[in-house]
């Protein structure tokens, strides 16, 4: 399967879709069947960055396509199978294309009579709408409706420069946000989440308030001043950031480490909202020690909690590397070294379960779950990883 072969590979998703060691009880599938669909989003009027003009100072504006997949608690019919194929983009000319299999329905009808809280999923740079499809299906089984992002030149196959990325990322969240909110029927609209994994995750912290850093090096690396708009204190900025979101999850979230150091110490104690962070203790692309767990400590008036697994690098937020990859880079690209993927998804998907619970439902019976991290666990396998919460100083 090398020198230029493209390959077809398909794998299965879902805690319930394999036998995983260890599985915690949040991360077993819940009640509901799940329905998937695509729907394909357009911001007018976006600042083309990436053909910003040095001599006059101006970047012009454009139609921005972002496409979303919905994953929803849906009907199933009798003798109807959960069970789709989803298609991603390699990393390169030599990986093509990838197709996951999934435990979801194809364009199902979705549960009637009940509105559920809403989850915006948000990846990597790069990644794909498609790389959290563990986590999307896993929270529609257990009532929530989420949408994932395609955010356009971060997406496999489809890379443009950073830029974009930096200055695009926190603002297609919040507009997904918006037009979900806003479009779908079976949504409470006024409770919501936001998801981010590593770029998604310098995202989500700008999204729940944290203004970038004038001193940052991310807005020296928009030119023009675009990204001067996102900085703590901005009236415009502040007036951006939804009433309804609840929570946020930053899953190895990158831009704290030097030498970007995206934020000070008045942007991350704009944070309010109560926060989950996710990360490995051995992270090497956002640095645990200088990005992340500064960005944790410094969130001071958010209700938080942090996960953190030992060994752990930076992959500790997508779907497993698919069965068949056989080059290096492309198995550590999905991979992690230390862990078994699929077990640290299922506890993801454990912890997530109960940290959206406790925020989105109001169920305090989950909070016991972040208090006693073992709580759900066979006690064989409570091990490496540890959890610890404080509370807001305002």
């Amino acid at each position: 399967m090398m020198c230029g072969v493209k390959l077809g590979l398909l794998f299965l998703i879902g805690a319930s879709a394999f036998a995983a060691p260890g599985v915690p009880e949040l991360g077993q599938r819940g009640q509901y069947a799940v329905g998937v669909r695509t729907v394909n989003l357009i911001r007018k009027g976006q600042t083309d960055i990436l053909h910003f003009d040095a001599t006059t100072g101006i970047a012009p504006l454009y139609d921005r396509p972002l496409t979303v997949e919905i994953w929803y608690p849906a009907v199933r019919v009798e003798g109807q199978a959960e069970s789709t194929v989803y298609e991603m983009a390699g990393r390169d000319a030599q990986t093509i294309r990838l197709s996951i299999a999934g435990r979801a329905i194809r364009d199902a009808v979705p549960v009637e009579g009940l509105k559920f809280p809403l989850v915006i999923l948000s990846h990597g740079y790069p990644g794909s709408r498609i790389f959290l499809s563990y986590l999307g299906e896993h929270l529609a089984s257990r009532g929530y409706v989420v949408a994932s992002i395609d955010h356009t030149d971060s997406v496999l196959g489809a890379i443009r420069p950073f830029p974009s990325t930096l200055l695009n990322r926190s603002s297609d969240q919040l507009f997904v946000l918006n037009e979900m909110a806003v479009s779908l029927k079976n949504v409470d609209a006024e409770r919501v989440a936001i998801i981010g994994y590593s770029m998604g995750g310098y995202g989500v912290l700008a999204s729940a308030g944290a203004g970038y850093s004038p001193q940052g090096a991310a807005m020296s690396a928009v030119p023009g001043g675009y990204l001067k708009g996102w900085t703590a204190g901005n009236a415009d900025y502040q007036a951006r950031l939804p009433k309804n979101l609840k929570a946020i999850v930053a899953i190895a979230p990158w831009g704290e480490q030097p030498p970007y150091n995206s934020w000070d110490a008045a942007g991350l104690a704009g944070i309010h909202v109560p926060s989950l962070f996710i990360a490995g203790d051995h992270d090497d692309v956002a640095d645990y020690a200088r990005g992340i767990k500064p960005a944790f400590d410094g969130a001071v008036n958010s209700n938080r909690c942090f996960l953190v697994y030992e060994n752990a690098r930076h992959n500790t937020g997508g779907n497993p590397p698919p069965p068949g990859l056989t080059r290096a880079e492309d198995i550590n690209f999905f991979g992690e070294p230390v862990w078994d993927k699929q077990r640290l998804d299922a506890i993801n998907e454990h912890f997530v379960t109960a940290f959206l619970d406790l925020y989105l439902k109001g169920d305090e019976s989950k909070r016991a779950y972040l208090t006693d991290p073992t709580k759900g666990f066979e006690k064989r396998w409570a091990l490496g990883y540890g959890v610890q919460c404080k509370a807001a100083s305002n």
